[in-house]
């Protein structure tokens, strides 16, 4: 991805998801049907209508390049080199609890790695976005910002609204003195990006797109996004499920420790 191609890509990019955004939100008012997925999890016209919509924009934006949407059929085999990850409505269970902590992710993977992502927060108004080599930004009702992580001061830990697991608890125990912060979606990577929060910790399955888009933006911004044995997360092979993983601005050894002692004492 050359330069030039990052910043016409992500100007692209940053435009569908916010019409996606705006797509998801007239369901805000209006009748929305749901349905329940295989997996349990719920789908809604909300969910489709974006994902239609991100389709085409991609297809316009960059024709060459494949999509895996979690919306979408998924051909057989391992991902292509280069390919767009989409979760265009990533928090269903948020959006139908009327939260507003769902998000739109979009994510370019190249060999493995998210070179590019936004995540955009609509009933905020926020979006995150990143590309290789440009730097993480953070925009919202004040204007555009560069952002980086923090790695000192008073530890912060985002955990999730709707998946905590049994796992998460004996991790804290196991962490110095902090606080949390919880919250739903892919926020909370972006939550780590910007420095409100240093930790992120994720137990059981998530899917790449839940994450790419995210991944992408605190990659960027400093953060290191490592399984529980402190190594990368990967988007490449035929299984587009997640190990469990942690997003933080802490030194990753530091983190692996005190997964090693929550197992212990499980």
């Amino acid at each position: 991805m050359t330069d030039d191609e990052a910043g016409r890509l992500l100007e692209g990019v940053c435009a569908a998801a916010l019409r996606a955004g705006e797509a998801i939100r007239a369901f805000e008012t209006a009748a929305c049907e749901v349905w329940t997925k295989a997996d349990d999890s719920p789908l809604t016209q909300a969910d489709l209508a974006a994902n239609e919509l991100l389709l085409d924009a991609l297809a316009r934006l960059d024709p060459a390049t494949p999509v895996i949407s979690e919306e979408s059929p998924r051909a057989d085999g391992p991902a292509p080199a280069r390919f767009w990850l989409v979760d265009p409505l990533d928090g269903t269970r948020e959006f139908l609890a009327g939260n507003g902590e769902y998000t739109v992710n979009l994510a370019l993977v190249e060999d493995g790695d998210p070179v590019l992502g936004v995540v955009h927060v609509p009933v905020r108004g926020l979006t995150y976005a990143a590309a290789r080599g440009h730097g993480a930004t953070r925009t919202d009702s004040s204007g555009t910002r560069a952002i980086a992580v923090r790695r000192t001061g008073p530890l912060v830990v985002v955990t999730s609204r709707s998946h905590a697991g049994a796992e998460l608890a004996p991790f804290l125990a196991a962490l110095p003195p902090h606080t949390t912060l919880v919250a739903g979606s892919s926020l909370k990577l972006g939550l780590v990006a910007d420095g409100t929060a240093q930790l992120y910790p994720r137990f059981g399955t998530t899917c790449w797109w839940d994450i790419a888009a995210g991944h992408a933006v605190a990659q960027e911004a400093g953060a290191d996004v490592v399984a529980l044995d402190g190594t990368p997360l990967r988007y490449a092979g035929a299984d587009v499920r997640n190990p469990s993983f942690v997003c933080t601005s802490l030194p990753v050894a530091s983190i692996t420790a005190a997964a090693a002692r929550a197992r212990l004492h499980r």
